[in-house]
């Protein structure tokens, strides 16, 4: 009988962004796309122009945390790398041939369908498959996250504990 992985070689996807912080919405995706991958690595770009609240190394850790309880229910491996490079190398450099996006609402297809469009054509060999966030969490950003916490509302039920203690204190620090 013939190895399995000569017919099948291993789903490694990819799931890309700036998670600052991470919220309940990326870890939708990530657990969504954890059930349909052998191994995910979720990238961390640097994005300086968004002027992140936290650093990359801090962002790294916030998302390792976060996501281990999703890697051990599913029993797969989830790797957190930081980048900063063209997405499509960066998916080549890790061995992806699947591009994870989420979609929270209609606004955010012209973006990413542009996106995977370019992305296709720099690379056909790599699909970009696109999850919709769940029903509860489509209307969490990032950066309404922060926009939030900045001016003192609740934000508890945007992000998971662990990082709604650290924006806290990052706000009164």
């Amino acid at each position: 009988m013939a190895n399995k992985d000569s017919h099948n070689p291993r789903r490694i996807g990819l799931y890309p962004g700036t998670f600052d912080p991470i919220t309940n919405g990326h870890l939708d995706v990530i657990a969504r796309a954890a059930r349909l991958l052998d191994k995910l690595v979720v990238g961390v770009a640097i994005n300086t122009g968004k002027g992140p609240m936290f650093t990359l190394e801090e962002r790294v850790e916030m998302v390792k945390e976060e996501i281990a309880s999703i890697a051990a229910r599913n029993g797969m491996v989830i790797e957190v790398v930081p980048f900063n490079s063209l997405l499509i190398d960066f998916a080549r450099e890790v061995g992806a041939s699947m591009i994870v996006r989420g979609l929270r609402a209609v606004s955010d297809f012209d973006y990413e369908f542009q996106m995977a469009g370019m992305n296709y054509r720099m690379a056909p060999d790599v699909e970009t498959v696109f999850l919709m966030a769940s029903e509860t969490h489509q209307f969490i950003a990032s950066r309404l996250v922060k926009e939030v916490a900045k001016l003192g509302g609740n934000f508890a039920s945007f992000v998971p504990p662990l990082t709604h203690a650290r924006v806290l204190k990052r706000i009164q620090g």
